[in-house]
């Protein structure tokens, strides 16, 4: 999130150099001004380079010969079913440069899992290529696990241990489990300040993390880290730019990754991830950028930015972007206790009505052809619901669900760029459920860099409608930094949204739990971030019950 309308000029800056994998499309883009948009995405697909026939060019770097530690930016896991989970590392002996210090080579990593941490009962182990292609990151998924229990895992090329990981599967896909625990964080800008939530999450007892975008921001950061003011390192030049290559994203994830709070809640708990805007661009929405750029140049910008996050994140194969698209959205389940349905609400929405600015909704946003998710997705979900032998039915996803008006004026302008935008889209998603017997609904949201816990309504507008759902929203890691308990704006939303039961603008993330007769959730806070460990508190509580739809402080 960034409160800026569309087309914001982009800083000035050398023209951007795509890189191989990309030029090729560009030149076509140069042959044909009026490509659709099928077209662009196949040209770039295209010219993807992938190491289909690369693989076996690419030179193989004796491991022997590498000096400094190559697990620079960590271990992480990620996406676990009842058999199989993803493990993900990247050799980067030198992580701010483009490479990582390996100079286009490809370097053999192996692995091991095991039921201690000792590794004394090693379960699964082998060895894979680190690919210059996908700069030299690793995507493991691990086969024949145990449902339902907790693993430890490493890798190791050379002389080079990493740090041990721990990781868990989920339980058998017919089992009536009785708990789970999770916890949902966002937003977390490098240049805001420090990783001090996920320090804490890192020790919290928790099954998995979702993460619901903004892993990154493409914005520049200076020598000092921006908020952070380092005074114990200089970050090089090339980070203080807006990313907009392949190679700028590349290198922005590794200077992300290197911080160590965040590479310790890798570590400790198991990831599942969705985006939202900033891992490419602000408030894009499908094929439009905010910049008003051709749709073709955005799209090239798309595809390095999609390559990159897939790169640096614990995500399977199946998951690999061609060209400009990358099928992000899917569902896990834990059990019969909960169905996970992971929405992707920024590849294939509508673009923003009335110019993406705060607006009253009117015929342009109401429009019932806009969507927030495709009709693709859309249908994907709504088929889920129906299918569903799941108690809870959580709908991880990125912009703010319910209604939000910023004052109680029945005609408050409200943010285009959320669901207040698409609502058409959006009583579409209530009425599936409905249709679907979906007793349960939980929404959980980031982007806003605050704290909410909403009643989802039947109808937002009529405080007696009948409660449908639950929307948690997360609050951001470090973005917007320190932040206020109250911000300015609290009594006037909490007087203007009825159905908002809480609002705090510190930082930190929530915790939720699910058990067979009601859900939890507790938002934990920090005070600061701007300095580096701050404690961490339980700013509130909420329970809803199976059932009975609507949030109870506790």
């Amino acid at each position: 999130m960034r409160p800026t309308g569309r087309h914001r000029p982009l800083p000035d800056r050398p023209p951007a150099s795509h890189g191989p994998e990309l030029r090729a499309a560009a030149r076509h883009f140069g042959r044909r001004r009026f490509l659709t948009l099928t077209a662009v995405a196949a040209a770039v697909a295209f010219a993807a380079h992938l190491p289909a026939t690369g693989a076996a060019a690419a030179r193989e770097l004796d491991a022997a010969r590498i000096a400094d530690d190559p697990f620079t930016l960590g271990v992480a896991s990620g996406d676990p079913l009842p058999h199989s989970v993803i493990l993900w590392t990247r050799v980067a002996p030198v992580p701010y440069e483009p490479g990582g210090g390996l100079a286009g080579q490809s370097v053999a990593v192996s692995w091991e899992v095991a039921r201690d941490e000792r590794f004394a009962s090693v379960v699964r182990s082998g060895t894979t290529l680190a690919l210059p292609e996908y700069n030299h990151t690793v995507h493991v998924d691990v086969q024949g696990l145990d449902p339902g229990r907790t693993y430890y895992y490493r890798f190791r090329t050379g002389a080079w241990i990493s740090e041990t990981g721990r990781t868990r599967t989920a339980p058998a896909p017919a089992s009536a489990v009785t708990a789970l625990s999770f916890a949902a964080v966002s937003c977390q800008a490098y240049f805001d300040g420090y990783y001090t939530a996920h320090r804490h999450l890192a020790r919290d007892d928790v099954d998995m993390v979702l993460h619901l975008g903004d892993y990154l921001y493409e914005y520049a950061v200076n020598s000092v880290g921006g908020a952070r003011n380092h005074t114990d390192r200089v970050l090089p030049d090339v980070f203080d730019r807006e990313t907009v290559t392949l190679e700028e994203y590349r290198l922005r994830y590794a200077l992300y990754k290197s911080d160590p709070d965040l590479r310790a809640v890798h570590a400790a708990h198991p990831f599942v991830v969705t985006w939202d805007d900033h891992e490419t661009e602000n408030n894009y929405a499908g094929a439009v950028d905010e910049h008003g750029s051709p749709p073709e140049e955005f799209l090239l910008r798309r595809a390095a930015a999609y390559r990159a996050y897939w790169e640096h994140q614990p995500l399977r194969f199946a998951r690999r972007p061609v060209g400009p698209d990358l099928p992000l959205y899917r569902r896990l389940h834990w059990g019969t206790l909960a169905q996970f349905d992971i929405l992707d609400t920024r590849q294939y929405r509508s673009d923003q009505a009335y110019g993406d600015g705060k607006h009253v909704p009117g015929p342009e946003s109401d429009d019932p052809a806009r969507t927030m998710t495709g009709a693709a997705q859309e249908r994907w979900l709504i088929d889920g619901w129906r299918a569903s032998d799941a108690l809870w039915n959580v709908m991880p996803q990125q912009a703010c669900f319910s209604q939000r008006k910023p004052d109680p004026d029945a005609q408050a302008p409200m943010s285009m760029d959320a669901w207040d935008g698409y609502r058409a889209s959006r009583a579409r998603i209530l009425a599936g459920a409905r249709s679907a017997g979906v007793e349960n609904l939980m929404v959980l949201t980031g982007d806003v860099h605050v704290g909410y816990a909403f009643d989802i309504k039947d109808d937002f507008d009529e405080p007696a409608s009948r409660t449908v759902g639950t929307e948690i929203v997360a609050t951001s890691v470090s973005s917007g930094g320190d932040g206020a308990e109250r911000p300015a704006s609290w009594q006037t939303y909490l007087t203007a949204n009825p159905h908002l039961r809480y609002y705090n603008g510190r930082r930190g993330y929530v915790r939720v739990r699910l058990d067979r007769d009601r859900a939890r959730a507790d938002f934990r806070t920090v005070s600061a971030v701007t300095t580096p460990g701050a404690p961490v508190s339980t700013a509130a509580s909420f329970v809803t019950e199976a059932g009975n739809p609507g949030l109870v402080p506790v």
